[in-house]
């Protein structure tokens, strides 16, 4: 349990655990929270104020996601918390509602769920305990729960699964402060950042930086897939292509010079991220 468990916490998680059945994860299996580390909000990007901040905070506190911008009083996002925790969050100050990321039960060194970010953090071994799960993702209307010592169905479910190995990942929500100084076992970064701003902000945080093996995609294989998001997609990411290639850099340099939709660039963004890592 999280050293900063409020009632509102206490009565989520208890009420997901009413609602699970089966055996214990894995210890060894790790939450893993992915997000763009160069995309930019009020002016700073995400790792220069997770540098000041030092907290990883929700959607309901940042206003900005990777997914859905719903965080707020009668919106989807607010509406799938008060259904999945019994409306244990309704009253809850803002910063007391859990933060998402996905159950790496495949041991990707990109992290469980790449269709959100390239980089990611690893949480440390205690988060399991802290976190409630489903399958799949909560967008979907779940039915499918569990925890820590009732959460492997959920992975056996998604292993069993056809979807798109995008939104094949089971979805944690972890209830507690997500502290970079002590529940962090890494910040995982994608190659392309090497020697760059992300590289030097993710210096500065209070946690060790790793690097995965990074997602690249040439235009090539980007235009035998228009079927995936659509052909303006395709057509969108060969423009943006440097020397016949995608990667992170390129299209979070895209966001910022904010001269397309930033819905067109996660479109991108998911091509990339299904074809080229």
């Amino acid at each position: 349990m999280s050293d900063d468990t409020s009632p509102a916490r206490a009565r989520a998680l208890s009420h997901v655990a009413s609602l699970s059945t089966g055996e214990a994860l894995d210890p060894s299996l790790r939450v893993t929270l992915n997000f763009h580390p160069d995309r930019v909000s009020g002016g700073r990007t995400i790792l220069d104020s997770l540098a000041g901040d030092g907290v990883y905070l929700s959607q309901f506190v940042t206003g900005t996601s990777n997914g859905g911008l719903t965080a707020r009083p009668g919106g989807d996002r607010w509406r799938w918390e008060n259904r999945i925790f019994s409306g244990a969050y309704d009253d809850a100050h803002a910063q007391e509602r859990p933060v998402y990321g996905a159950l790496n039960f495949r041991r990707y060194d990109f992290g469980a769920a790449p269709r959100f970010g390239s980089a990611h953090f690893r949480l440390a071994a205690p988060a399991l305990a802290y976190s409630t799960f489903c399958y799949p993702d909560s967008a979907a209307e779940p039915s499918d729960f569990g925890v820590a010592a009732t959460g492997s169905r959920l992975v056996s479910l998604a292993e069993a699964d056809d979807r798109d190995v995008l939104d094949d990942y089971v979805e944690a929500h972890v209830h507690g402060p997500v502290r970079l100084d002590g529940h962090v076992e890494a910040l995982v970064l994608d190659p392309c950042f090497r020697g760059t701003e992300v590289e030097e902000a993710a210096s500065r945080l209070p946690c060790p930086v790793e690097w995965h093996g990074g997602f690249r995609l040439h235009i090539r294989e980007l235009r035998r897939h228009p079927e995936y998001r659509g052909q303006e997609y395709v057509d969108l990411g060969a423009s943006l292509a440097v020397g016949g290639f995608l990667d992170a850099r390129i299209v979070g340099e895209a966001a910022r010079r904010d001269l397309h939709d930033p819905q067109d660039l996660k479109k991108v963004w998911h091509c990339l991220a299904r074809f080229g890592h």
